[in-house]
């Protein structure tokens, strides 16, 4: 059975995916400063998915270049619409089956990694919090720029979590 915690991930990327219909790939690539563009917040959470799950937890590095473009700190750049969305899709298309195989006891386990010249401990369930959080917030800075931008229409609520995603204790 496949873990509440990575179907409350599931729901997550839905409604980012959601707040992304209707956008157009000239304004995918608008850059509001000092906000990135919308393209490069889909590609930083791709790169996101593939740093967590992938590298760290597989030792497998599916898009190589993806660090490059949209690692935290990178400089600013408008990718195109439609490359970013392909980078998020082949990410996520691999990094689903491992999230399907992780149990409550993996969820728990700790795990040290190094980064940035340190290292960190963390439990992968405080991983998968920490990336539905990052999507939560990259939702809310993609709505606000389509605000900016006076696109109409957009969703105003989190979407049905009551069907799609509901609580299991």
């Amino acid at each position: 059975m496949t873990q509440p915690l990575v179907l409350q991930l599931r729901f997550t990327r839905s409604e980012f995916k959601r707040g992304l219909e209707g956008l157009s790939g000239a304004d995918a690539c608008r850059r509001i400063e000092p906000m990135n563009c919308i393209s490069w917040n889909i590609g930083h959470l791709a790169w996101q998915e593939q740093r967590y799950w992938l590298q760290r937890l597989q030792d497998k590095t599916l898009l190589p270049e993806i660090a490059a473009s949209f690692a935290y700190g990178c400089s600013p750049s408008t990718p195109p619409l439609d490359e970013a969305l392909q980078a998020w899709y082949t990410i996520i298309a691999a990094v689903d089956p491992f999230l399907d195989t992780l149990s409550a006891d993996d969820l728990l386990r700790e795990r040290t990694f190094t980064s940035g010249g340190g290292s960190l401990t963390t439990t992968v369930g405080t991983m998968m919090l920490r990336m539905i959080y990052h999507y939560w917030y990259h939702n809310g800075e993609n709505q606000a720029i389509r605000q900016i931008l006076r696109h109409e229409g957009l969703q105003d609520f989190v979407g049905d979590i009551s069907t799609a995603a509901p609580y299991r204790g």
